[in-house]
């Protein structure tokens, strides 16, 4: 499969909410904006219309994005996801050795990475650094900001 992307069942779904929304909310709206913008006339220039093709230009663009997304999306099962070395899906408790701040991050697919809800790309510089060590194992993760040491506390899978 040509460009696989790893997916957890939740982040899945998530992309097929988000595919559908935009195929059927946003492409109303879109098309209502282009049919008021074409209604005022002249459309060589008008501001209007100009922004409503290129918001459905977009919209066009994320649907297929996220329809090649899905596509070679292959969901990684949690029965399968290693409890003893971090993995992508893994959940992986951390401490800051400098700072004593205790953090969990669950590794994930930069199409579900998500500051808010913890969730890191196996990509990032914290993620690339994680992959493949062990429980009780202390990492040093280069980071544009310098160096960071973490203690690896637990790693788990989600339930």
């Amino acid at each position: 499969m040509a460009n696989e992307v790893y997916l957890t069942r939740e982040g899945f779904h998530k992309l097929q909410k988000q595919l559908e929304t935009l195929k059927s909310v946003e492409r109303r709206k879109i098309a209502k904006a282009i049919g008021e913008a074409r209604a005022q006339g002249d459309i060589s220039e008008n501001a209007e219309y100009d922004a409503a093709k290129e918001a459905q230009a977009q919209n066009e663009l994320r649907i297929a994005e996220l329809e090649a997304k899905l596509a070679n999306g292959r969901i990684i099962e949690n029965e399968k996801i290693p409890s003893d070395k971090v993995f992508i899906g893994a959940i992986v408790a951390l401490e800051d050795l400098d700072s004593g701040e205790k953090m969990t991050y669950m590794l994930v697919s930069p199409e579900e990475a998500s500051y808010e809800e913890n969730k890191i790309s196996v990509f990032s510089p914290i993620g690339k650094g994680l992959l493949g060590h062990k429980a009780k194992e202390t990492v040093e993760l280069k980071v544009p900001a310098g160096t960071l040491k973490y203690k690896i506390l637990s790693i788990k899978r989600p339930s």
